[in-house]
């Protein structure tokens, strides 16, 4: 793999230079580049990181467009601005191709107008060379938010969720699923309940009557008031009308519903019941800390994705899938973001 990047070697946990002189400053940036920033500094406060550099930690996040893996960097983003003040600059990515090319050139043209980064996030594979290149022109710590197509020492840190291996190198932190946007908390209401489906995927195959039946015993078994069902781009229309025409759920598909209309259900729920196909939903339930229980889907074969929910129920987090009784719930909620952001701060943005 010679001639492939590396993380360049640095001493202690000190990060690489903030704003430059004659450079625009946050406020200046116009459009495709969004700014957010936390100007109380969460619980980190004002002050300086090892090597005298002050804060607010300046952040490009690299984005493909693509809801999941906008939702897993998103995550990541806010639970470092609830410890620490951070600039973030989005900066849409198309293609992997004119990020490798920009590495070949030593030459970052869409960051030109930003402050240099302290920190480069990105997820999804158009993502990796792009981190890259901007990381060899203006410097920072390149972070990837999944198993890189690259190898895994191009990067400063790679968050890997176990499902996708587990891997002994330094620069590796192995997550429980993937990140999420969801923040942990809510009323938790014992009087209503969530149903999120997914639909037919590659891991799984799919059976409307089969879910039907779940649900028509989940409304018949559990003491909930009021329903409340999500649905995902793979969820069949076949289904939805079903539903329509036997039960009196309050539906939400997914092309309808509002931006936060899963964050907002999930903070309201006491119990949620996701079809096991859907791996992310599953995750975000329990970010979430509401109980968790799973609707059997037929699986075509045993692989990383069917292994990582027999995971879960082994750890008790969930329960079994058909089961229709929920376990009591976690004690603390599934926060994988907010672990990640501490490794962040800890290691290399506070003083020692």
């Amino acid at each position: 793999m010679s001639g492939l990047p590396t993380a360049p070697e640095r001493r202690g946990y000190g990060i690489s230079g903030v704003h430059r002189p004659g450079i625009p400053g946050p406020y200046s940036i116009t459009r495709p580049f969004h700014r957010y920033r936390n100007n109380t500094g969460g619980s980190g406060g004002p002050g300086f990181f090892k090597e005298g550099i002050a804060l607010p930690v300046t952040l490009w996040r690299f984005v493909d467009g693509k809801a999941g893996h906008d939702a897993q960097s998103r995550g990541l983003v806010t639970a470092l601005q609830e410890q620490l003040a951070v600039d973030v600059f989005d900066i849409p990515v198309e293609k992997a191709g004119s990020g490798f090319r920009s590495w070949l050139t030593a030459r970052y043209d869409p960051g030109r107008e930003l402050p240099a980064p302290d920190l480069l996030l990105g997820a999804g594979h158009a993502t990796h060379w792009h981190l890259l290149a901007a990381r060899r022109h203006r410097g920072g710590r390149a972070v990837v938010l999944m198993k890189p197509t690259l190898p895994l020492a191009c990067f400063d840190l790679c968050l890997v969720p176990e499902h996708d291996g587990r891997f002994t190198a330094a620069n590796v932190l192995t997550t429980r699923g993937v990140l999420n946007a969801i923040t942990p908390g809510g009323a938790h209401d014992a009087g209503t309940g969530l149903v999120l489906l997914g639909g037919p995927s590659r891991h799984y195959r799919w059976d409307d009557e089969g879910i039907l039946s779940q649900l028509g015993r989940l409304l018949q078994q559990r003491p909930v008031k009021r329903w409340m069902l999500g649905t995902s781009p793979r969820t069949p229309a076949s289904l939805l009308q079903a539903l329509d025409d036997r039960y009196g759920m309050e539906i939400t598909p997914w092309e309808s519903a509002p931006q936060d209309w899963l964050a907002d259900s999930l903070a309201t729920a006491g119990e949620a019941w996701v079809s096991e196909d859907s791996v992310s939903m599953v995750y975000e339930a329990l970010t979430a800390g509401a109980r968790v229980g799973l609707l059997q889907v037929p699986r075509r074969r045993a692989n990383r994705v069917t292994d990582g929910i027999d995971a879960l129920v082994q750890d008790q987090w969930v329960a079994a899938p058909g089961s229709l009784q929920p376990l009591a719930g976690p004690q603390q909620p599934l926060n994988e973001a907010q672990r990640c952001a501490d490794w962040i701060r800890v290691h290399w943005l506070t003083n020692h």
